[in-house]
């Protein structure tokens, strides 16, 4: 099985030693994103909705890259600081499936990276 690096300047750059994303044969690994503004390498958001949406975007930059779309994304992993934000953050996230929905868990963190409150992870398959 082939492993294949995918990595774009339209995503935040890792803040440690991993990769955007990986390819492993068909499927793609898609790490962690936070609300990480990539032009700015900065969070701007100010809420939990701001920052979904900046994940969101992260993770949609990313799979771009890798010639895919939330359509082939199977699985996620949801990270909150606070089960209180699952409600706006879902709202968020809903909007980018068009009822093609993966596989999911959402889960309450003690902290994340950058002091945020979402972080996202998904798994897509390469048709």
């Amino acid at each position: 099985m082939s492993k294949r690096i995918i990595n774009t300047g339209k995503a935040p750059a890792p803040i440690g030693p991993y990769s955007q994303a990986v390819f492993a044969g068909n499927v793609l690994y898609v790490s962690g994103q936070v609300a990480i503004n990539p032009a700015t390498n900065s969070i701007e958001a100010t809420s939990a909705a701001e920052e979904a949406e900046q994940v969101m975007k992260n993770l949609q930059a990313v799979l771009s890259e890798a010639g895919l779309g939330f359509d082939n994304v199977v699985k996620t992993t949801i990270f909150l600081t606070d089960m209180a934000l699952f409600t706006t953050v879902n709202e968020v996230y809903g909007k980018y499936f068009s009822g093609n929905y993966p596989a999911r868990e959402t889960v309450a963190v003690k902290g994340l990276p950058r002091n945020v409150n979402v972080e996202i992870s998904v798994i897509a398959l390469k048709p």
